[in-house]
């Protein structure tokens, strides 16, 4: 017969389930209580929990299973949970935070290497929220580690398009951690809300500090990109937004319509003022695939060149260039995946729509990054 297990293979295996939110392995946090290793291969596996109503505990034990099933000589595995003291929360927070008790916007430190954009429109309508959280998608599902910030205060959207209505955080001592969705992180007023259809009814000082929360008090790790949906126009969210992270670089969605066009123009030189870079502007609704003449016969429902009005106008006004970053064709499918709460990116990555914002999500996740506000730690020569 196969000898079981020693209490070393076991918890080199448990190295390997990570926590589904803070997404590091449960070892390294302190997760595993005991291992116990009975004679006749079977493994008894206690782990804490941060939370008593931890909504992902179902997620844990059954990463723990097979993980420890699939070693050899193993006949049988068995996970109990227990939950943290007050003392073990606090101490894990410390050690998430680096040790550091002070709270600040790990994105605005000059050795960020997260490139944060945020989401902008002149008006709403324009299907900015939708773009937002595909795009989110897109660039998880090509491998890169990404978290979004819903900003749009009164109309969050992004939970139901990313399925995760209804989902609510966890909270290690002082500590947010991002609900998951689709392998990105993510952060919503509508998760601390007692329930769906309670208005927000914030004004400018609230507003900043709802901002400023989710920057400073989520435990968002090490992020490759931070996307922050920003609620339409130019007001207390955007202004907000430039003062706590003057890094941050926006991208504006628009229609193709000229009046959308101009209203989204004005959005985005916002830049101007908060000394801000756009990183692009993104045409969405550009045009609709005949559906009788073929994919390659457009339909301009919403006329044309909108969006490239808004890159050559940004342009002009910034002195810089802006480039358009793409244009989304209009698919049903795009709206019934959003309702749904699959990204339409996922369900249908061939399609047209899906396509085009593959490739936008590509062109901002691979962009180079500058060395502006980054140390060198180039010293004098001796001599």
């Amino acid at each position: 017969m196969t000898s079981p297990p020693t209490n070393e293979q076991v918890t080199e295996a448990l190295a390997g389930v990570q926590d589904p939110e803070i997404r590091r392995p449960i070892t390294e946090l302190g997760m595993v209580k005991s291992v116990d290793i009975d004679a006749d291969g079977r493994v008894r596996v206690e782990v804490y929990l941060t939370i008593a109503g931890c909504p992902l505990r179902e997620t844990i034990t059954r990463d723990v299973t097979n993980a420890v099933s699939a070693l050899e000589g193993v006949t049988a595995v068995d996970v109990e949970l227990d939950v943290m003291s007050d003392e073990q929360r606090k101490a894990l927070s410390e050690q998430l935070r680096g040790g550091q008790k002070q709270r600040e916007v790990p994105f605005a430190q000059p050795d960020s290497l997260t490139r944060v954009y945020a989401v902008a429109s002149g008006k709403g309508g324009v299907g900015k929220s939708s773009v937002t959280a595909n795009l989110a998608a897109a660039m998880a599902a090509d491998g890169v580690t990404v978290g979004l910030v819903d900003a749009d205060i009164y109309g969050h959207s992004a939970p139901r398009m990313l399925g995760a209505e209804g989902s609510r955080p966890t909270v290690v001592d002082d500590m947010i951690m991002p609900v998951p969705a689709h392998d990105v992180k993510l952060i919503s007023t509508e998760m601390f809300k007692p329930d769906r259809d309670t208005p927000v009814a914030w004004r400018g000082p609230m507003l900043h500090r709802a901002l400023q929360q989710f920057l400073t008090d989520v435990f968002w790790g090490d992020l490759d990109v931070l996307l922050l949906d920003l609620p339409p126009g130019t007001g207390d969210v955007a202004i907000s937004l430039a003062q706590l992270m003057p890094n941050a670089e926006i991208v504006v969605v628009s229609t193709p319509q000229l009046a959308a066009a101009e209203v989204a123009e004005r959005a985005g030189a916002i830049a101007i003022q908060t000394h801000q870079q756009v990183a692009g502007v993104i045409e969405n609704m550009s045009y609709m695939p005949c559906p009788h003449c073929g994919p390659e016969h457009r339909l301009d429902l919403f006329g044309s060149g909108g969006g490239r009005q808004v890159a050559q106008g940004l342009s002009r006004r910034l002195g810089a260039d802006v480039p358009l970053l793409g244009e989304i064709p209009l698919d049903i499918g795009l709206r019934e995946s959003g309702d749904l709460g699959t990204p339409f990116v996922l369900k249908d990555p061939e399609a047209p729509a899906s396509a085009a914002m593959h490739d936008i999500a590509r062109q901002l996740s691979h962009r180079g990054r500058g060395l502006e506000g980054v140390s060198l730690n180039i010293q004098p020569a001796a001599g």
